[in-house]
């Protein structure tokens, strides 16, 4: 299990979180033909079907621990079974603009969690960046053309203030799923690595969602569904349960936990982008200048510190 260098880990995590962002911008027919939980039960039986190999235990890896088991569980109820659960129905009972905003928050939850739990101590560039990132992924949900005519309306009767909070309240929720993902991941990768960590995931999630898929699929017309349909579910599945995991993971086992949630930004550029180049959407100017804020946190995060240069430039003359 050897660990990345610092230049590869950035480059997975990049990746990670790019691909994270397309395919929720091409996944979009899927929501509209397969119930959400039936998508996930069917996402992980597939990624399950092609990480096989993946599960059998490398021969320089220790066995399982108790405590290793519980954070596998752990991982995959919090960062995709709560998670999926809180941001659906916490967006159903808001608005778009709300689960942006409060997603926003994201690496801030990392870099604390990060401190909290894995006792990691947090750069002051690294909170800088931080704070960039939550104020350009803010910046983009709130400078949504589509959103932004509705700011100013009343909710209606689906999202009134007595359900409201409550809605909000389960996008704090996914926000601290989210953080404690990373923050679990990055511990899992000191024993594990990246594929076996993903292979093991994707199980529990396989479980986790089998009673719904099920229950979904007892009345669910399968012949209904175009092959366009299942094509993108089969690149879904594969994204989402086996390439970004692993990609993130790979990144994690060399990178802090604060600095890794920085990238989370990556998701909603991307998103976008792919909005604009392949369905035809468009940006405002509001929104480039988000994203501008949001790429410099990552450069922020990820550029070398001058003590590292000074031990580079040591290596070099030495």
């Amino acid at each position: 299990m050897n660990t990345p260098n610092r230049p590869f880990a950035y480059l997975c995590l990049a990746l990670s979180m790019s691909l994270v962002g397309s395919y929720v911008a091409l996944s979009k027919p899927l929501a509209a033909v397969l119930p959400v939980f039936l998508l996930a039960w069917m996402r992980f039986g597939i990624g399950g079907v092609a990480m096989l190999h993946w599960l059998k235990k490398p021969a320089d890896e220790p066995p399982l621990t108790p405590q290793t088991r519980r954070l596998l569980f752990l991982e995959s109820f919090l960062g995709n079974f709560l998670f999926t659960i809180c941001m659906i129905c916490g967006v159903s009972l808001t608005d778009a603009v709300s689960a942006g905003v409060t997603m926003a928050a994201i690496p801030a939850a990392v870099a604390l969690m990060g401190w909290a739990f894995l006792r990691e101590r947090v750069a002051p560039r690294t909170w800088l960046a931080v704070v960039c990132a939550v104020a350009g992924i803010a910046l983009f949900a709130l400078s949504k053309p589509e959103q932004s005519s509705h700011m100013g309306q009343v909710a209606d009767a689906k999202n009134s203030p007595n359900t409201a909070w409550l809605g909000q309240l389960l996008l704090i929720g996914a926000v601290v799923c989210e953080a404690a993902y990373t923050v679990i991941g990055k511990k899992l990768t000191g024993s594990l690595g990246p594929k076996r960590i993903t292979s093991l995931i994707n199980l529990w999630g396989f479980v986790l969602t089998t009673p719904f898929g099920l229950y979904l699929a007892l009345d669910f017309d399968f012949a209904a569904v175009g092959w366009g349909t299942w094509a993108l579910l089969l690149f879904y599945a594969l994204a989402a349960c086996m390439w970004t995991v692993w990609l993130w993971m790979t990144g994690l086992k060399a990178v802090p936990a604060a600095q890794g949630g920085v990238f989370s930004v990556l998701l909603p550029v991307s998103a976008a982008l792919v909005g604009v180049l392949v369905l035809g959407e468009s940006l405002t100017g509001m929104q480039w200048f988000a994203f501008a804020i949001a790429l410099a946190s990552v450069i922020m995060a990820t550029l070398p510190s001058r003590a590292a240069l000074r031990v580079g430039r040591g290596d070099r003359t030495g």
